[in-house]
């Protein structure tokens, strides 16, 4: 068939084009007809409805109509919803002439003509009528031109198009027959996009239960990943995506994504401003767009799409895009309602998605509060009586070299159950951005700056830290943790590090040791300027490996860092 518009530039001059006249009722369509064309109708009229898979029908129309007026070239041109030409489909044309051809006609003069007045137009040569704009090279020559609409009850479904009749220019006869195959086409066309939307229907129903089933088990955590699987696979889509808040106000993240070019886009960020998703929030609508407003990180532009809120607990909390590649089909009312079906299940899967993780947390903090509690309860009572034990033993054994022996190991259960608290803490303190307690910023820290050193630091309190560290005086003691860590890090080469902080009699004290190699001058210093400086505004010291520390190893570092709280408290 022609390119944009059907008509085509023969070079021919002959006669002028004829008119075309009203056509008659449908029921008048073939009287005068001979009875051998009455018959082919017939035959035209069996082969239009015996299909049910639309593209199947939209193509037995057009190759009945051509046998039955005896044509050389028919398409079908399927109108788009905002005009213009949605699907063609043409027959005659070999392979070669449409490569030649390229993209097919969008619906502009000859055929515009019939789209915008859909009456029967017929000319004796196309190339003569004054709508006629030229065909691209390499276009089969047409004469003859036949245009007939196609009507689904009331609405102009689409237009058939005849060309080249090989007995002569079409007639009268020709323009009621092919009239008459129309009305049956458009029953056809019905029948058949009932039959296509019954079994897509079928299809998303069958997927729901499935979600359903994958929602309601405990087994299955990917339940959104395959509601976006299921998405692209039954509307036929490209790409489809879920876009949730990335935490700014102003952007959404893409969460889970399915399709072409899906791989690099999870964890993109997309502006809201001013775009669809933007309005399908606020609006809580879903929308069909002819054209997505979404590019893809490759440059490539989206073209028809879907996109649908994802409602949980009355509130729009992300948006199921469902895009095709342009140029594409666009998608329909009822491909959008049976999204927007999903996409509730979507927010019902978010939702229990959400209330899985907070019960696993509940879970792990009520474990940790049981261990925490054994520990307390249990393991430091034992302790504790085994040190008390310890010392009675001692005492009996006054001025024996075994007593010094003893209580050394008493200092040494004492310094565990120090630790045993401190881990009592980590495991039952509160985690978030709320959580301002010194101990938990000091654990976070030595948390922090594990990686960066070969084992985890021993940290240990002592006194009401919680109570008389906060503050401008809680930031200068995280500071100054930072600031030894650090340092160790950085040129101690230890394999131990230990970090106590004491508050009493009015001072707060910050012991760090290490067993690495020990000071080694680089020239700068800045950093142990740093800690002096804050301990002297406070009116405190900093000492580098404090001579009045006892039992001082000989090789390591010793830092203490101590200011008085009662100068700067909170």
């Amino acid at each position: 068939m022609a390119e944009e518009p059907l008509d085509v530039n023969t070079g021919q001059r002959g006669e002028s084009p004829v008119p075309a006249r009203a056509p008659s009722a449908t029921g008048e369509a073939a009287n005068g007809a001979p009875p051998a064309r009455l018959e082919a109708l017939l035959r035209a009229n069996h082969a239009v409805v015996e299909h049910l898979e639309l593209p199947v029908v939209l193509e037995r129309i057009v190759e009945a109509a051509m046998e039955l007026v005896g044509a050389d070239y028919g398409a079908l041109g399927v109108i788009a919803a905002h005009g213009g030409i949605d699907q063609f489909i043409h027959v005659g044309m070999d392979q070669a002439d449409v490569e030649r051809i390229g993209r097919f006609p969008e619906g502009h003069g000859l055929l515009g003509a019939l789209i915008d007045d859909p009456h029967p137009i017929r000319l004796h040569r196309v190339a003569d009528d004054p709508r006629s704009c030229g065909v691209p090279a390499g276009h089969p020559p047409m004469g003859g031109f036949l245009g007939v609409p196609i009507r689904v009850r009331d609405q102009v479904y689409g237009n058939l198009y005849l060309s080249n009749r090989r007995d002569g220019g079409f007639n009268d006869e020709d323009d009621r027959l092919i009239t008459a195959l129309a009305a049956t086409a458009g029953v056809a066309i019905e029948n058949a996009r009932l039959f296509a939307e019954t079994q897509r229907r079928q299809a998303w129903s069958a997927a729901s239960a499935e979600i359903t089933s994958t929602l309601l088990s405990e087994a299955h955590s990917d339940s959104i990943v395959l509601l976006v699987d299921r998405v692209l696979e039954l509307s036929t889509a490209d790409l489809v995506c879920m876009l949730v808040p990335s935490g700014r106000p102003d952007e959404l993240i893409v969460d889970v994504a399915a399709g072409r070019g899906a791989a690099g886009l999870r964890g993109v960020l997309i502006p809201i401003s001013d775009s669809i998703a933007r309005r399908v929030i606020e609006g809580r609508r879903p929308e069909l767009l002819d054209d997505s407003e979404i590019t893809l990180p490759d440059g490539r532009e989206l073209g028809p799409a879907m996109a649908v809120p994802l409602i949980a607990a009355g509130r729009a909390e992300g948006v199921l895009v469902v895009a095709r590649m342009a140029p594409a089909l666009r998608f329909t009312t009822a491909d959008l309602d049976m999204a927007a079906d999903f996409a509730g299940q979507a927010s019902v899967a978010m939702q229990l998605a959400k209330a899985r993780a907070d019960r696993q947390r509940l879970l792990l903090l009520e474990d940790r509060g049981r261990i925490a509690r054994d520990l307390h309860d249990h393991v430091i009572q034992q302790i504790f009586g085994t040190g008390l034990e310890l010392q009675s033993i001692a005492g009996s054994l006054a001025g024996e070299p075994a007593a010094a022996r003893i209580h050394k190991s008493v200092e040494h259960l004492d310094a565990s159950i120090s630790q045993i608290r401190t881990a009592i803490f980590a495991l039952t303190a509160p985690s978030g951005p709320a959580d301002d307690a010194v101990r938990h910023l000091i654990l976070d820290l030595a948390t922090e700056l594990s990686p960066r050193l070969a084992s985890i630091p021993q940290v240990s309190f002592s006194g009401p830290v919680d109570l008389l560290v906060t503050g401008d005086l809680a930031r200068d003691v995280i500071a100054v943790i930072r600031e030894g860590l650090t340092n160790t890090a950085k040129h101690a080469a230890a394999g131990h590090v230990s970090v106590s902080i004491a508050v009493a009699e009015g001072w707060v004290v910050i012991d760090m040791t290490d067993d690495g190699g020990g000071i080694v001058d680089h020239g700068r210093r800045s950093g142990l300027a740093n800690l002096t400086h804050r301990a002297e505004i406070r009116g405190g010291t900093f000492q580098l490996n404090p001579e009045a520390y006892p039992d001082e190893a000989t090789t390591g570092t010793h830092l203490r860092w101590s200011v008085p709280y009662s100068l700067a408290a909170g």
